[in-house]
């Protein structure tokens, strides 16, 4: 595959502002030339185009789902160390701080309530933006648990073969062994607390 179809396939364009993609890409960008590392170096270690690596940096793009992944990979830290935003004293969050991000492949948007701590916490919380019609779907592939506060919209969560319709005020906590997916089926966006024991990225 060229380096050209790599950068067709990383990911997609942000809008002109690019405020979903700026903390992600400064970081990256932070912690590339901390590590002296090129542009071309670190393209080349998560097998994308140093152009596209660029408009990341730029906030001119999100890469996928997948390519974050290698990004991180490619710069020895994890995918929520380059997504958790600066805590006030390391584990307060405000409000008017929070950063929504996304993958190229989703609709969805998260923002990071709790923060990612050197030893690893044992909790992670999330909250979760799910346009209209939107689904969000997990293979049963981890251990631990999950919990889910419907705070706006309509919304229903299928696991094996039971279907619920959940609205606000809502909550649901159970295995995250057990396969589920959840799905937008009200006319606007729905806003979701996810908390977990396992890391859902």
């Amino acid at each position: 595959m060229t380096k050209g179809n790599s950068m067709a396939h990383a990911g997609e364009t942000l809008p002109s502002d690019g405020r979903l993609g700026a903390v992600l890409g400064s970081k990256i960008r932070s912690l590339r030339q901390h590590m002296k590392l090129t542009l071309d170096e670190t393209a080349t270690r998560a097998g994308i185009s140093s152009a596209f690596l660029s408009q990341v940096e730029r906030g001119l793009a999100r890469p996928s789902l997948h390519t974050l992944v290698a990004m991180a990979r490619s710069l020895g830290v994890t995918v929520e160390f380059l997504l958790d935003a600066p805590r006030e004293q390391g584990c307060i969050t405000r409000g008017n701080g929070l950063t929504f991000f996304g993958f190229a492949e989703l609709g969805n948007l998260f923002a990071r309530l709790t923060s990612v701590r050197d030893g690893g916490g044992r909790i992670e919380a999330l909250l979760v933006r799910l346009p209209s019609g939107q689904k969000l779907a997990e293979a049963a592939t981890r251990t631990g648990e999950q919990f889910w506060y419907v705070l706006t919209g309509t919304v229903t969560l299928t696991m094996k073969d039971k279907t619920v319709a959940m609205r606000e005020g809502d909550s649901a906590h159970y295995d995250s062994a057990d396969a589920h997916s959840w799905e937008n089926t009200g006319e606007a966006e729905a806003v979701l607390i996810w908390v977990g024991t396992a890391a859902l990225l």
